[in-house]
């Protein structure tokens, strides 16, 4: 009996390994989607952070330094929901229907796309980790553990999120709009560029129940220790969320349909 669940455990890491390399394989095939999906948050960190920067705000820091929590979740936010559209492109061009035929679990078959995802993600946000050396923004072996847990965690979350979309989407135009309603208030909308504290009410309480103003915090809280909130709440929310999110997902992948 023991044999053959270690056989099932096996066989399952092995789709699970097969689906993430083909996810992988098409990011580094695609170095144009590298180059936007990076260009993007540079161009808000340089430009809004010296513009605003340059107006004197009281918030302890450098304003750049300030935004450079929020611009790496913004690379994930962005990265990981619009992952989803992926979904109906292989809808279309009949690649899940195979997938969906083979001997893997519709779980399995979501999973391993959502750790494609994650790799996606975590290589963008490796990128503006070097461009945050230039800034002057100081790592330690901590810090860097407590910053790839923080996007892997919210690029699981936000990827199951987008591969949800995509379970009810059929066309791109139509994932893209939807999507587009999500991905702008989880960024602006979670304290990236401004701080929480003094906020008004009503304003306060949209931000507390953005999942991103959580990772953005518990950032702050590693790279500059001027968190909100404590960083073990974060993770305990952030984990919460990505929980919630995935059963979601995976309940939707299930019902989806291959064609």
């Amino acid at each position: 009996m023991l044999s053959i669940r270690n056989l099932n455990f096996n066989i399952i890491l092995g789709q699970l390994y097969a689906l993430w390399l083909r996810e992988f394989k098409v990011f580094l095939r695609e170095r144009s989607r590298l180059v936007a999906s990076t260009f993007t948050p540079l161009l808000w960190l340089f430009v809004i952070g010296s513009g605003l920067g340059s107006t004197n705000l009281q918030i302890g820091t450098d304003y750049q330094k300030f935004i450079f929590p929020g611009i790496i979740c913004m690379s994930v936010i962005f990265t990981s929901v619009f992952f989803g559209s992926y979904i109906i492109w292989d809808r279309k061009f009949d690649f899940l229907k195979s997938v969906m035929v083979a001997p893997s679990s519709r779980t399995t078959v979501f999973v391993g796309k959502t750790l494609g995802g994650m790799t996606t993600s975590l290589f963008q946000v490796g990128i503006i980790l070097i461009i945050g050396m230039v800034l002057g923004i100081n790592y330690d072996a901590i810090s860097l553990l407590q910053i790839i847990s923080i996007v892997l965690i919210l690029s699981f979350g936000l990827t199951s999120l987008g591969l949800t979309f995509g379970s009810y989407i059929e066309s791109l135009e139509g994932f893209q709009l939807i999507v587009s309603f999500v991905v702008f208030p989880l960024f602006f909308l979670s304290g990236a560029l401004f701080p929480i504290d003094n906020l008004p009410p009503w304003l306060k309480f949209i931000t507390l129940v953005d999942p991103a103003t959580y990772s953005v915090d518990a950032l702050r809280n590693s790279l500059l220790h001027l968190g909100t909130y404590s960083f073990d709440l974060d993770i305990e929310l952030l984990l919460l969320f990505t929980l919630i999110i995935t059963l979601i997902g995976i309940f939707s992948f299930k019902r989806m349909k291959a064609v």
